[in-house]
C-alpha cells in the first residue's frame, strides 16, 4: 500500500451473520480525497463502512486501512484503528445530558487522554473547524441539527484521524444546512484526511461532484475505475 493510500481492498466480499452483501470489491481511497458512497437500503452501504471500522470481520479477500490488516487484525488493536478513523452517524448520537464540551471530553478520555491542558487546547481547536467555538457550553437541545452534526464531526476529528467515515450525515438536515455540511467534509478532505460519505441525497452531487462507489446488485461500482459519470450511477439504483 502506497505511503498516501488509506484504504485498499483486494477482491473483499462483506458478510454479515454469514449472509454474502457484497462480493469482489477492489479499491483504494487516498489521504487527501472525498468520495461518495450510495446505493439503495439494504445495498451493503453501512455493512462496507462496518468492515472498514473493524465492526464486521474480514473473511474473504485482502484489506487494509490505515496500515491495519483487516484479515489479521486482533481484538486488542481494534481501538487502536478507531482512533484512526472518524465516524459521523446520521442520528448524531450525542450526550443529551452533557454540554457540548463534555461530549467531547466523554470520548477523549474513552480514548485516552488525560491532560487537561491539552484537552482544552484541542477541544478549541477542532469547534474551531466547525464553526461552533462559541457553542462550547451549550447542551445539545439548544442547538439546531446542523449544528448538532458539527459537533459530531468535531468530535470526530479530535483524535485527528486519517479517514472520516459519514454514514447519512445529511439525512436529518434541510437542503441549505445539508449543504454546509458536504461543504465542510470537502474542506477536512483537503486537510489531508479520507472522507468516505454515504448519502441518499443526491442533490448534493450536482454542487459539489465527486468520485462515487455505488453498492448495486452485490458490487461496488467505482465512478474512476468505470468512467461512469455521478448521474449514470445515480439512475442505475434508482
Amino acid at each position: 500500500m502506497s505511503l498516501d493510500t488509506v484504504i485498499k481492498f483486494d477482491n473483499v466480499s462483506v458478510f454479515q451473520r454469514d449472509i454474502l452483501i457484497l462480493s469482489n470489491i477492489s479499491l483504494s481511497i487516498k489521504k487527501n480525497e472525498f468520495a461518495y458512497l450510495i446505493g439503495k437500503t439494504g445495498s451493503g452501504k453501512t455493512s462496507l463502512l462496518k468492515l472498514i471500522y473493524a465492526d464486521i470481520p474480514l473473511s474473504i479477500g485482502e484489506a487494509s486501512v490505515v496500515d491495519f490488516n483487516l484479515k489479521t487484525i486482533r481484538n486488542k488493536e481494534i481501538p487502536m484503528l478507531r482512533r484512526k478513523i472518524g465516524i459521523v452517524f446520521q442520528d448524531f448520537q450525542l450526550l443529551t445530558d452533557r454540554s457540548v464540551k463534555e461530549n467531547l471530553i466523554f470520548v477523549m478520555k474513552a480514548t485516552g487522554w488525560k491532560d487537561k491542558v491539552k484537552m482544552d487546547e484541542r477541544i478549541g481547536e477542532v469547534l474551531g473547524k466547525v464553526g461552533l467555538e462559541r457553542k462550547v457550553n451549550s447542551m445539545p437541545h439548544q442547538l439546531s441539527g446542523g449544528e448538532q452534526q458539527r459537533v459530531v464531526i468535531a468530535r470526530a476529528l479530535v483524535n485527528d484521524p486519517e479517514i472520516i467515515l459519514a454514514d447519512e450525515p445529511t439525512g436529518n438536515l434541510d437542503p441549505e444546512t445539508s449543504e454546509s455540511l458536504v461543504d465542510l467534509l470537502l474542506e477536512i478532505s483537503k486537510s489531508g484526511r479520507a472522507v468516505l460519505m454515504a448519502t441518499h441525497d443526491y442533490s448534493l452531487f450536482k454542487k459539489f461532484p465527486a468520485r462515487t462507489f455505488s453498492c448495486l446488485n452485490g458490487k461496488v461500482i467505482d465512478s474512476h475505475k468505470n468512467s461512469i459519470t455521478q448521474e449514470d450511477l445515480v439512475d442505475s439504483i434508482d
